[in-house]
């Protein structure tokens, strides 16, 4: 008896114990966290983002802004700024936020080693589920994931699955290990009827690899990979091609002359906008190779100041080469 009690006491000071140190990490890195609300055409949308240099750079999930006509982002001290998107890659859904100018008094998240996360770790999640500011969801590592058709099929991107809750609104929040550093951005969730769902957090690793250590660029394009049978009833001359389904205005997709698409259509289990132009190739490289992706983000980041951007797109059945100097392409 006497063992049982000493067991729990020791249980119950465990507990108390991880509470405090939540809750003193939590006030910690709370002040990094933003919320982002964007205008599009015709709607808005919401999500979160953190804050990771205090010249105003922020990381946030490709989808929130990608095709946003206005962004702008609520700091933890009241202030509103806008931003504008300078690197996206939307295969990984992350993207980087640089605000008008630096932030006052805001605090500045120190990114993490994902590659050092194990399943069952610890984490939480903090973001604006359904506009409630600074909320902290916590949870575990559920495992890690490389996966090729979350977000259309152009590269694998690797995830972390997570317990911790995930709502709308999550979108591009951070999630920090027990020491409070950003180990992975809110991406997305899969539910099902009479399930939770499960919640999928791009890594840090991944982000630091596609938007800090290299030059990155923004499209403001949004699209879909036609592969397969998907690629034989668009009738692509190739065996696989990006179908354009939203753009922003003045972005550089817009100055080149890209077209988006316009009617809705439902084929199988997948729903789509056509059209739209079907991109072919990019700097000349096909986006039918194997690893076209890593060979055109490289072409961009290479590109010099005035060298003019190639797209090759398929225009009612016609194969059309678009050609411009779109300078917001860095």
């Amino acid at each position: 008896m006497k063992r049982a009690l000493a067991s729990l006491l020791l249980l119950s000071l465990a507990t108390a114990a991880r509470a405090d140190s939540l809750a003193e990490v939590f006030n910690k890195v709370k002040g990094s966290v933003v919320v982002i609300r964007t205008a599009e055409q015709g709607s808005s949308g919401l999500g979160s983002g953190v804050l990771i240099s205090a010249e105003g750079r922020i990381l946030t999930a490709a989808h929130v802004v990608q095709v946003a006509e206005s962004i702008f982002v609520e700091m933890p001290g009241g202030e509103t700024l806008t931003a504008k998107v300078v690197a996206s890659e939307p295969s990984a859904d992350l993207a980087m936020l640089q605000l008008e100018r630096p932030p006052t008094g805001a605090a500045v998240a120190v990114l993490g080693d994902s590659d050092a996360v194990q399943v069952g770790d610890e984490v939480f999640v903090v973001g604006a589920p359904l506009g409630m500011t600074h909320s902290l969801t916590f949870g575990h590592i559920s495992g890690r994931r490389v996966v090729n058709d979350l977000f259309g099929g152009f590269e694998p991107a690797e995830l972390f699955q997570t317990d911790a809750a995930i709502n709308s609104g999550n979108s591009g929040g951070p999630m920090f290990d027990h020491e409070g550093h950003v180990i992975g951005i809110v991406s997305h969730l899969l539910s099902s009827a009479g399930s939770g769902g499960l919640g999928f957090v791009a890594t840090s690793a991944m982000a630091k690899k596609l938007l800090i250590d290299r030059r990155g660029s923004w499209s403001g394009l949004e699209g879909h990979m036609l592969s397969g049978d998907l690629a034989k009833i668009f009738q692509l001359p190739q065996s696989r091609g990006i179908l354009v389904q939203r753009i922003a205005s003045r972005s550089p997709a817009a100055k080149l002359g890209i077209l988006a698409g316009t009617v809705k259509a439902t084929i199988g289990e997948e729903s789509f906008l056509v059209g739209g132009d079907v991109i072919l190739s990019v700097m000349g490289i096909s986006i039918a190779d194997a690893d076209g992706a890593a060979r055109i983000r490289d072409a961009l980041a290479a590109r010099k100041p005035g060298e003019p951007v190639s797209v090759i797109v398929l225009r009612g059945g016609k194969r059309l080469e678009l050609q411009g100097v779109p300078e917001s392409l860095k």
